[in-house]
Parts: structure tokens; sequence; C-alpha cells
């Protein structure tokens, strides 16, 4: 890449990841949206691949081996309804319509996030947790693994359970670094991550590691009332890009 589009990319990965650092998602879509206006669309999913590993291994961490493993005890069939899909539907990616796809992701989201805005409760008794483990993570999964993004379904869903907010941060990282494991694995093998495209991703982590470390340190001052509601907010404008890219617009 020449100078001028290594620079678009480098910024685009900045404010990616200090999103992800404030609210704990919507790096992937963030990057796969600016890509995707100045890279070939196989290009732009690889790219995103190693920064979003490295970042979420280091969010899932923040609170120590001790913490992260519980949640992934908490969430184990939600990690592997996720893992599955992922490695499933990451094969497809070449095949099926994205445009349908990105409609049907963005549409409940954009609900879901309105609905919380307008401080109409949605909630997840705990005698479905589950059935709705397996569910949305098999969702998240199905789309993650064609997209590259599997953060809306999952923070809604974390929205819905009620989860505190360095809670939801840290099973948030569990989720998304397990899945990023899966989505590496999955794409080497899909060919989209290849000699090509591997330094490009590698050389974005480093911009990636800085805008979260950014966003970590808003995050940590937010009070939980303000978190939920600019996660609500990402939420929505991340539904609405998703809906815009569906229509082709």
């Amino acid at each position: 890449m020449d100078p001028t589009l290594w620079i678009i990319v480098v910024t685009i990965t900045l404010g990616a990841g200090f999103v992800k650092g404030a609210v704990g998602f919507a790096m992937p879509m963030i990057m796969i949206s600016g890509f995707a206006t100045v890279l070939p669309p196989d290009t732009a999913l690889a790219a995103l691949i190693l920064p979003t590993l490295v970042t979420n291994v280091w969010q899932g961490g923040r609170d120590g081996l001790r913490a992260a493993w519980d949640s992934v005890r908490d969430f184990r069939l939600y990690l592997a309804a996720i893992a599955v899909c992922i490695a499933a539907s990451a094969q497809l990616v070449n095949v099926l319509p994205q445009g349908a796809l990105f409609l049907a992701i963005g549409l409940p989201i954009v609900a879901f996030a309105a609905m919380q805005l307008a401080r109409l409760t949605f909630t997840v008794p705990q005698r479905h947790r589950r059935t709705a483990d397996i569910g949305v993570g098999a969702f998240s999964g199905l789309v993650g693994g064609l997209s590259g993004v599997w953060g809306p379904p999952t923070v809604a869903y974390l929205t819905a359970l009620g989860t505190e907010k360095r809670a939801s941060m840290r099973i948030q990282g569990v989720i998304y670094g397990a899945s990023s494991v899966v989505l590496t694995a999955a794409h080497l093998k899909s060919g989209v991550l290849n000699t090509e495209t591997l330094p490009v991703s590698a050389a974005l982590v480093l911009p990636a590691l800085i805008g979260t470390w950014a966003g970590f340190r808003v995050h940590d001052r937010m009070d939980p009332a303000r978190f939920r509601r600019w996660t609500q907010i990402v939420l929505l404008i991340a539904g609405l890009n998703l809906i815009r890219r569906g229509l082709g617009l």
C-alpha cells in the first residue's frame, strides 16, 4: 500500500481501538466499514483479524486469569456455540450474499438499542439462560464467521442479562478473544489470511493496542450509567451502519 493509504488504515485502526477500549466492542465493525472503502473486501476482512485477536486477549485478561476463567465457565455454552458456528460459517465467506447478512444483524440490533434508549426493558430470565446462551452464541458465530463482526449480538445479550460494567468488559474480552482465535484459524484455512494479507494485519496490531489503551483510560473513569448509555448509543450507530451496508448505500 502507498503511504497515504497506510495513513488512512492506521487512523481507522486507532479510532476503532479507542472505541473498543471505552465501551468494549465495535472495533471490527469500525475497521471493516472503514477498510472496505479503500481496500478489497477480502483484504479488509483479513486486516482486522490480528488486531482484533490481540486486543481481545488484553481486554479479557485485564482483571487477571482467575476472573477470566470464571467468565469462561459462566459462558461456556455461549463460547462453544459461537466457536462451532464461526468455524463453519467462515468457509462460506465467498458464497453467501453479505447484504442480506448485514440486514439480518442490523435490524434487530437497532430495534434493541432503540428500546434500551427509550428505557423499555428487555431481560433474559435466568431459567432460560442455557437456551439463550446456545441460541445467541450460534447466531453470533454464524454472522461473525462471515463478516468478522459478532460484537453487537453479544453486547445486546449481556445488556439483556443486566451484566455489571466491569464484568461486561471482561466477559466481552473473553468471548471475543476465544472467538478471534477460531476466526484466525478458520481464515487461515479459507485463504482470506495468507502471505499477502497476514503482514498487513500484523502491522495494524500496534496502532490497535495504542487506541485500545487510550479507550481503557476513558472507560475506567466512566460511571456505570454513562457506560450503559454509551454502549446503547454505539450499538444503535453500529446497527444503522450494518443496515446501510446491507442496503448497499
